[in-house]
């Protein structure tokens, strides 16, 4: 059974229709076969490969029976499915590399975060060390849409913080926002 969070429907504030990360896309839907995904789609990812991630934090459950069960839902048929697979894949394969990467930054020892918070920095992480065509900013901050939406009240400066410092050690040449 898929964990289903209070707000489950996606988050439908997105960006103009045709707008993507990387291309332009039209909105809606699986891309087109040679079209880069839009935004909303990879937000819709992320927002699944999350809650699965979380699921997997809570379950131990593992990534084929997780993904599966995802795969029930039809709306998965709407987002970009490769990139929840290759997120979802991605943190599972990397999750040792990504705890060291993240709990030098932390204020609280890993196992003392909460779930939500600890899959969402991990799927920052994952997303900063290993997605390099997603920029440094969009990578942190879809991280912190995703605390402000799932996490706790002020949960998402606490992500901010810490994805920002693993970014400085992640990507030290890609130019951050506002320094």
């Amino acid at each position: 059974m898929i964990k289903r969070f209070t707000q489950d429907e996606p988050d439908h504030r997105d960006e103009s229709p045709g707008s993507s990360e990387s291309g332009g896309a039209p909105s809606g839907g699986r891309p087109a076969p040679g079209k880069a995904p839009t935004r909303k789609q990879r937000r819709w990812a992320r927002e699944r490969a999350a809650q699965g991630l979380y699921q997997q934090l809570m379950n131990h459950m593992p990534v084929d029976q997780l993904e599966a069960q995802f795969m029930e839902d039809s709306f998965m048929l709407r987002l970009d499915l490769d990139f929840f697979r290759r997120l979802l894949r991605g943190v599972e394969q990397h999750a040792l590399e990504l705890d060291e990467a993240i709990e030098p930054h932390l204020d609280r020892p890993l196992d003392e975060l909460d779930p939500i918070e600890h899959a969402i920095l991990r799927l920052g992480a994952f997303e900063l060390m290993h997605v390099l065509d997603v920029p440094r900013a969009i990578a942190i901050n879809e991280a912190v849409e995703l605390a402000k939406r799932f996490g706790a009240t002020d949960g998402h400066r606490y992500i901010n913080g810490v994805l920002d410092r693993v970014a400085d050690r992640a990507r030290p040449h890609e130019p951050t926002r506002g320094r």
